[in-house]
């Protein structure tokens, strides 16, 4: 059974424009022109002189991979961190009002057994 939400005509005129990312096809497009301008910027590198303040930025590609072991480090602290900073489902379920019982008259119930 198809969903009535899926009709694209209903869609929000950005949502429309952005349907072309549901082909796995044009995604692959988007990453692999991403690998490009990143391999084109580090090449770009050795090519022209720097100014620079630490001598360890003299390191060709230093910023680059600079970035890349602080965002895995980030992920890392991150999952670390998930450890004493996550709780219980339903640690604040006693003062959350999703934990109210909601009234049975104002729900729209269907019965889909008929």
């Amino acid at each position: 059974m198809k969903n009535h939400d899926d009709d694209p005509t209903k869609f929000p005129a950005l949502g429309r424009k952005l349907l072309w990312l549901d082909n796995k096809r044009n995604v692959e497009r988007i990453v692999r022109g991403l690998y490009s301008v990143c391999a084109v910027l580090f090449v770009a590198d050795f090519i022209y002189a720097k100014h620079v303040e630490l001598t360890i930025e003299h390191i060709p590609g230093f910023y680059g991979i600079y970035g890349f072991f602080m965002c895995a480090a980030l992920v890392i602290c991150a999952k670390a961190m998930r450890k004493f900073l996550k709780r219980d489902e339903d640690y604040y379920a006693p003062y959350d009002v999703e934990s109210e019982e909601y009234p049975g008259s104002g729900l729209d119930r269907k019965n889909y057994d008929a």
